[in-house]
């Protein structure tokens, strides 16, 4: 079973964030459970990153299979049937990509070769190619609405990113797309704190509650944003390298997880921000 480098990154998702947070020492017990013999420590890197190298180790083997079985066994789900179907539908719109979907009959799931069910509008949303193509000429920033000062903020990091990519710096592109994305959903939940917090995906603390927005990730306002009908799946399925973009800024780190962004990432970056905004003033 090999799925491809997007649908990985998706596994990931589910596995360290939106089925449930596993914290570093849950995620080392879970994949240990498949075989693996580590431990948990000093020196243990971010948990994506892990997480990221044993989903590499295991592509393209029957423990991948395993692995996606484990994660959606409904025993894990008693009560949350509907979460489960979520988590499910979620994820079979990558795994089509692999000529696969993940079936729940009763109470067994089940990989199975992908079924074509009228989702080539869904196809082309997800296709890399189509998502670049894509054109918006005029951002009317006025549109959304912000205050004065935010506004103009966001109009001056719009044209530094232009700039950026006409000097082919990769890097900052990444940075400023990040950031101000996150500043723009982040400036939409405040304001729309009800819909967030009721999210199915809204981020929660130990004890179980929602956390303030203001401790979200750019990860977590993506998804949820996308939960509640704000962002296109073609956003949330390309936004991947903006959404891990605090991680590159030290130096250290970036080195540790040999991330070097080429023109081509940067202009996937710059598309996500764009098409993020056009959904928010509805030009879409």
């Amino acid at each position: 079973m090999n799925l491809n480098t997007k649908s990985l990154e998706k596994l990931r998702e589910l596995i360290n964030e939106e089925t449930e947070y596993r914290s570093g020492p849950k995620i080392v017990s879970f994949f240990n459970e498949l075989g693996f013999k580590d431990n948990y420590g000093q020196g243990f890197p971010s948990r994506w990153f892990f997480t990221d190298e044993k989903l590499k180790q295991i592509n393209n083997s029957l423990k991948l299979k395993e692995c996606i079985l484990k994660l959606f066994n409904p025993i894990n789900f008693i009560g949350k049937n509907n979460e489960l179907k979520r988590f499910i539908s979620d994820f079979n719109q990558y795994l089509q990509f692999d000529d696969l979907m993940i079936e729940l009959n009763s109470n067994q799931v089940s990989i199975v070769k992908y079924k074509e069910q009228n989702n080539n509008v869904e196809k082309k949303e997800l296709s890399e190619n189509d998502f670049l193509n894509q054109e918006f000429l005029q951002i009317d920033i006025s549109k959304l609405n912000l205050d004065y000062n935010f506004e103009e903020v966001i109009k001056q990091r719009l044209k530094e990113i232009e700039l950026s990519l006409k000097s082919g710096a990769s890097l900052s592109v990444i940075f400023l797309c990040g950031s101000t994305l996150e500043g723009l959903l982040l400036n939409i939940a405040t304001k729309n704190p009800q819909n967030f917090n009721k999210s199915k995906v809204a981020p929660k603390s130990r004890d179980g509650k929602v956390k303030a927005l203001y401790d979200w990730t750019l990860d977590s306002l993506i998804n949820v944003s996308y939960d509640v009908g704000i962002i296109k799946l073609d956003i949330k399925k390309f936004s991947h390298t903006l959404k891990d973009f605090r991680n590159y800024i030290h130096p250290r780190q970036q080195a540790s997880q040999n991330f070097n962004p080429d023109m081509h990432t940067a202009e996937i970056s710059w598309k996500v921000l764009q098409a993020t905004i056009a959904n928010l003033i509805g030009d879409r």
